[in-house]
């Protein structure tokens, strides 16, 4: 299956968003800003992605961190996953956050996060009065286990 992703330039520095391999998953996304961006150790910043986006109907875009940048700077998404919805038409933006214990600067052109396309079924919601039971029933956080 494929669909097709119109995308609109809004910062001159814009660059259609690209798969890094021909495996990966998701599509890079650099950072379309004027000038250098530094976010403090436990600060956060939104970065403009330079575009808007028209998405199928029936889809949605996940805005996703970079696994390199997350382990070795310390800096993620911090709404992970972001998501734009497919009647949204304003500036893509990441809002990154910096966990790391430095300083970071997002540079122009930097890749700063993925872009991942999902399909959405349709939802229709039922009121019961009882669930299905299950092995794990009402088990919470921890309840499977460590192994």
């Amino acid at each position: 299956m494929s669909i097709v992703l119109k995308w609109k330039r809004l910062h001159t520095d814009f660059k259609l968003p690209a798969k890094a391999t021909t495996g990966s998953a998701g599509l890079d996304m650099i950072a379309c800003i004027d000038g250098p961006v530094t976010i403090q150790p436990g600060h956060r910043a939104t970065i403009s992605l330079g575009c808007a986006v028209q998405i199928p109907e029936g889809h949605a875009m996940l805005v996703l961190p970079r696994s390199g940048l997350a382990l070795k700077e310390g800096i993620t998404v911090l709404n992970s996953p972001g998501l734009i919805d497919s009647d949204y038409r304003g500036e893509v933006k990441a809002i990154v956050i910096n966990h790391g214990s430095e300083w970071y600067t997002v540079r122009p052109l930097d890749k700063i996060c993925q872009v991942v396309i999902v399909q959405l079924p349709e939802v229709n919601n039922a009121l019961v009065d009882e669930l299905d039971s299950t092995d794990r029933g009402q088990g919470g956080f921890g309840s499977t286990g460590k192994t």
